[in-house]
C-alpha cells in the first residue's frame, strides 16, 4: 500500500513539474512575440541637417590662396602678404617690398641676418606645424584642455588640469553692457575671458575687473609687437593670452614676442579654427537662404566669401565650451541706441563677420544644442546662459 502511494505521489510531482515548465515556455514565447521595445530608454530624435548647406559650409573658398601665401612666407617673401587689408594695415604701415624682410617695431629687419636668423628658423617651423593642422577634425574640442587649459593652469599653479573649470564668463565688447551692472556677477565666475584687450578701467560695474584669459585676434599682437618687449597686457603681464591667427605672417609676431611674455602666449590650433569657420558659415548660409530665398551658390558674393570670418567672440565662446562646465555669455548682441563696443565710439560692424548668424548659433547653444552641426556625437555641450 505504501509503495502504491509513493508511486502515485511521484507521478503527481512529475506532472506538476512538467506543467510548470510548459507554462514558463508559453509565457516566454508570448513575450518574445511582442515588438522589441525597451520601455526604460528614451531616444532623442536625431537632428536632420541640411546636407546642401553642410556641403557648402565645408568649402574653404580662400584655401588655395592661403596655401600660396604660406609657401611665399616659407620662402621669405613677406612683400605680397596683403590678403586681409580690411583687417590689418600691415602692408601700408610696414612698407615692405623685399624678400626676407619683416617689420618689427616699425623697422624693417633682415630675417636672415645673424641677429634674427634664429627667429626665422623658428618661424618657419611654427608656420609649417600650424598649416599642417589646418584640416577638419571635430575631435579637437576634446583636446582643448590639453592644448590650452593645461599650460594656463600650470602658469596659475592650479592642480587637476585634466578637469574643466567649474564656471566661465565670456565677456563681449558690445555697447549694451553699459545698460547693465553685471560686474560682480562676471567676477564671481572661476574664469573670466575677455576679448581683444577691451579695457575695464572705468567700466567695472558694467563688465567687472577680473580677467583670467585674454582672447585676441592676431592683429592685436601685430600692433603690440611694435611696442617695447611686445607689451600687450592691459590686464597685467601675468594674464595668459590666447589668440587665433588672422594671417599666417602674424606667426612671426608670435615667434618674436613669445620669449618676452611672462605669461603663456598661445595660439589656437588650426583644426579648431577650421571647425569654428564651418559652424559660422553653416549658420550664415542658413540665414541667407531663409531670408533671401536664393541658392547657397549666391552666398559668397554677398559675404566676401574669401574674406568671411568668424568673430573673436564666437571663437572665445567655442573655447569656453571645451574647457568649462558652465558657460555664461555677457555683452553679445546689439542695440540701435548702443555703441558697437562699450569702450570705443565705433558704431559700424565689420562686414567680415555675420553677427546675426553668430547670434543664431548662441541661441541654439542655449535652447537646442543638439542641432549645432560639425561638433560630432561624442562632444557634450555644457549648459550655456546668455545675459542680455
Amino acid at each position: 500500500m505504501k509503495g502504491s502511494l509513493r508511486l502515485l505521489f511521484s507521478l503527481f510531482l512529475l506532472v506538476a513539474i512538467a506543467t510548470s515548465l510548459s507554462c514558463r515556455i508559453a509565457v516566454r514565447r508570448s513575450f518574445s512575440s511582442l515588438p522589441t521595445q525597451n520601455v526604460f530608454s528614451v531616444r532623442l530624435p536625431v537632428p536632420e541637417f541640411n546636407s546642401t548647406l553642410l556641403k557648402f559650409a565645408a568649402i574653404d573658398i580662400g584655401e588655395e590662396k592661403a596655401k600660396q601665401e604660406v609657401e611665399q612666407l616659407l620662402e621669405g617673401d613677406f612683400g605680397s602678404q596683403g590678403r586681409h587689408r580690411s583687417i590689418s594695415s600691415w602692408q601700408q604701415q610696414s612698407r615692405i617690398d623685399r624678400r626676407s624682410r619683416y617689420s618689427f617695431r616699425g623697422i624693417p629687419v633682415h630675417l636672415r641676418s645673424p641677429k634674427y636668423y634664429r627667429n626665422w628658423l623658428d618661424f618657419r617651423r611654427i608656420l609649417r606645424d600650424w598649416f599642417r593642422n589646418k584640416r577638419f577634425q571635430p575631435e579637437i574640442m576634446s583636446q582643448l584642455i590639453n592644448l590650452l587649459k593645461r599650460p594656463i593652469d600650470q602658469h596659475y599653479g592650479f592642480e587637476n588640469s585634466n578637469s574643466r573649470y567649474s564656471s566661465c564668463a565670456v565677456v563681449g565688447n558690445s555697447g549694451i553692457l553699459l545698460k547693465t551692472e553685471y560686474g560682480d556677477l562676471i567676477d564671481n565666475h572661476e574664469i573670466v575671458i575677455r576679448l581683444n584687450n577691451a579695457r575695464t578701467n572705468g567700466y567695472q560695474k558694467n563688465v567687472g575687473s577680473k580677467t583670467s584669459i585674454s582672447f585676441v585676434n592676431s592683429n592685436i599682437l601685430h600692433l603690440c609687437a611694435r611696442r617695447e618687449s611686445c607689451f600687450c597686457h592691459p590686464y597685467g603681464e601675468k594674464v595668459p593670452i590666447v589668440m587665433y591667427i588672422c594671417q599666417a605672417m602674424h606667426l612671426m609676431d608670435y615667434t618674436i614676442c613669445n620669449s618676452s611674455h611672462k605669461a603663456p602666449l598661445l595660439y589656437t590650433d588650426a583644426r579648431f579654427d577650421v571647425l569654428c569657420a564651418r559652424i559660422v558659415k553653416y549658420y550664415s548660409l542658413k540665414l541667407f537662404v531663409e531670408e533671401t530665398g536664393k541658392s547657397p551658390e549666391e552666398w559668397a558674393p554677398a559675404h566676401d566669401g574669401s574674406l568671411f570670418h568668424y568673430s573673436s567672440g564666437m571663437q572665445a565662446v567655442m573655447l569656453a565650451l571645451g574647457i568649462c562646465d558652465k558657460v555664461s555669455i555677457f555683452g553679445f548682441g546689439k542695440s540701435t541706441v548702443a555703441k558697437h563696443h562699450y569702450h570705443t565710439n565705433q558704431k559700424a560692424e565689420l562686414h567680415l563677420h555675420d553677427y546675426e548668424a553668430e547670434y543664431s548659433f548662441y541661441r541654439d547653444l542655449v535652447e537646442q544644442p543638439e542641432v549645432i552641426p560639425f561638433l560630432g556625437d561624442k562632444f557634450k555641450i555644457p549648459p550655456v546662459v546668455i545675459y542680455h
